[in-house]
């Protein structure tokens, strides 16, 4: 009797697929597995949010916050780590990042791991540039005789760049870069008159570079049902209009209008179960956060987008006496070749023109100078490249604080906008190092009493040198441009800073050197996938978040292709 009930559990508990996480990939990869027909169960280790109605602050006021919208004594002793951006903790937005003292990790050498556990998460939270990678980057590795090939080509992932732009949103303007390949843009934003200036006088005074408005993933117009940015600068609260792409906004309410999605969230998963006798995956092992009941959930296929660490975590965790060090980790790179990009290199100026213009709204997007270095002419000092965002505007009223101003002057000052200043911050490539690693660490525990990751990474001579550049031709563009009082900055702080953590579980030609093959499978268990950002083989120095959205779709569309075939049967 006891065995025919647990039958019927399992079958209840039997799914075509199930997806584990509700991020940019996690989203996605719901979306295309449940519009091909797949039943899947998608998995979100923390609690729930609906579109719009759980957005609590979008649409609050300046004087709507008890405290004015800044970090309280409270948040420091609980979110050390999340305030290492400088930004993310807020009155307005703290709701959406993790406590520190409940989610504990060792860094052997520092790596601000900035997480969001909750459904959609960094999909809320995000910046929103979406670029694609190009032919060079994905041949860079195998040229310049680093780590290991990419098993794929720009011409591979093309076609799926182009679909998921198009369901997204992308806004931009085509430029016809090798480095930069163009894709399917909404209308750009608008540059104001001192980026416009900066970008003509970049134009006249360099060959090698170019200056042009942020692919973004905010909507200039109307699409897929979704509204349009109202230029708020508020992105991340929540936006009410679903103007910019989010799981929460786009992917999971396609998923859900199919009727194929079940999700649940508070379902934290610990391991994927493997049946040795069957050879191949067969579910998942999870806890509930409400209850700390243990469970588990089987399909025929399963899509692991839990973010690069997250994934990692749970291959790692997954131990048989097949997989001793963790599933898929035949070739011991599970948890190697870590990588994030590193900025916060740049400089600063101020510009004495145009003191009667100014501009409206408060645009959620800036400028990008695409990658200018190792294309034509190769430097000496470091390989691969860099590119910069950064924008222009004019001091606000607030400066009247800083200035001390009082009484009748203060009023004054109120009503004259101050000066132009512009910026450009780099964004660098990371070379994918054995070295830089992440390992399981069964002694700490974190609030669930599951095992936590210990960070052993850093930015090496190549990186550091690439920085000196970055600085550099930053003050040398807006001299050039003529802008005054040009300051330099570096800035590194730790990897992980930049929120574009990414290798881990790379993707590769030979089972002995990489964890996931062509179509993110995982080497030893082609059941299981692998598409958020731990895939990646090398980093490029483009914002990588619209990479992963393409290579999920791709990695979809092969699944199903395989299923049908009976190969996971």
């Amino acid at each position: 009797m006891q065995a025919n009930l647990n039958i019927k559990a399992k079958n209840q508990q039997t799914y075509d697929a199930i997806v584990v996480g509700t991020g940019i990939s996690g989203g996605w990869a719901a979306k295309e597995l449940t519009e091909k027909g797949l039943k899947t169960l998608v998995l979100e280790r923390g609690r729930d949010i609906k579109h719009v109605e759980d957005y609590p602050t979008m649409l609050k006021n300046p004087w709507d916050f008890e405290y004015a919208d800044k970090v309280t004594n409270e948040d420091r002793k609980n979110y050390p780590v999340q305030l290492r951006t400088g930004y993310t903790i807020r009155e307005s937005t703290k709701h959406w990042w993790v406590n520190d003292l409940e989610n504990p990790y060792t860094e052997e050498k520092r790596f601000d791991w900035i997480r969001g556990y909750h459904v959609g998460g960094r999909s809320l939270l995000w910046g929103r540039q979406s670029y694609r990678l190009s032919p060079m980057d994905f041949e860079a590795n195998a040229k310049d005789g680093i780590a290991v090939d990419w098993p794929v080509r720009y011409e591979d992932i093309a076609p799926w760049y182009d679909y998921v732009e198009s369901f997204a949103g992308i806004s931009g303007k085509a430029e016809g870069l090798p480095q930069l390949p163009d894709g399917k843009f909404l209308p750009p934003m608008e540059m104001n008159c001192l980026e416009e200036h900066v970008k003509q006088k970049i134009g006249e005074n360099y060959s090698d570079r170019i200056m042009t408005i942020g692919r973004v993933a905010n909507l200039t117009q109307q699409h897929n049902g979704r509204g349009t940015c109202q230029s708020r600068n508020l992105c991340m609260r929540g936006c009410p209009y679903g103007a910019y792409f989010s799981s929460n906004a786009a992917t999971l309410p396609a998923a859900e209008k199919t009727g194929n999605m079940t999700l649940r969230p508070h379902s934290i998963v610990q391991s994927v179960i493997y049946d040795e006798a069957k050879g191949k995956a067969i579910g998942v092992r999870i806890l509930d956060g409400e209850t700390l009941e243990e469970m588990e959930f089987y399909a025929k296929i399963i899509f692991l987008n839990a973010s690069t660490l997250g994934s990692t975590f749970i291959l790692m965790n997954s131990i048989s006496n097949r997989f001793p060090n963790g599933l898929g980790n035949q070739s011991g790179e599970l948890g190697h070749n870590l990588m994030d990009h590193h900025f916060k290199a740049g400089a600063n100026g101020s510009f004495d023109g145009f003191q009667d213009r100014y501009y409206k709204g408060r645009r959620p997007n800036g400028i990008y100078i695409p990658r200018f270095r190792n294309i034509n002419e190769k430097r000496t000092d470091f390989i691969r490249g860099y590119g910069y965002q950064g924008g222009a505007s004019r001091e606000s009223w607030w400066r009247s604080i800083q200035e001390m101003n009082v009484g009748a002057e203060m009023k004054e000052t109120l009503t004259i906008p101050g000066a132009w200043n512009m910026g450009l911050m780099g964004f660098g490539e990371c070379l994918p190092y054995h070295e830089n690693k992440v390992t399981i660490n069964r002694d700490l525990k974190d609030k669930y009493g599951l095992p936590t990751l210990t960070f052993n990474c850093e930015f090496k001579e190549n990186e550091l040198n690439m920085r000196k550049d970055m600085t550099a031709s930053a003050a040398e563009m807006l001299e050039a441009a003529g802008l005054k009082n040009v300051t330099t900055y570096d800035d590194i702080g730790g990897p992980g800073l930049g929120i574009h953590e990414m290798g881990t579980a790379r993707m590769g030609h030979d089972p002995k050197t990489s964890v996931l093959n062509k179509w993110n499978q995982v080497h030893e268990a082609p059941n299981v996938y692998v598409t958020d950002g731990s895939f990646m083989t090398s980093s490029g120095c483009q914002n990588p978040s619209l990479s992963y959205m393409a290579f999920t779709a791709r990695a979809c569309d092969h699944a199903v292709k395989e299923l049908k075939k009976g190969n996971f049967a």
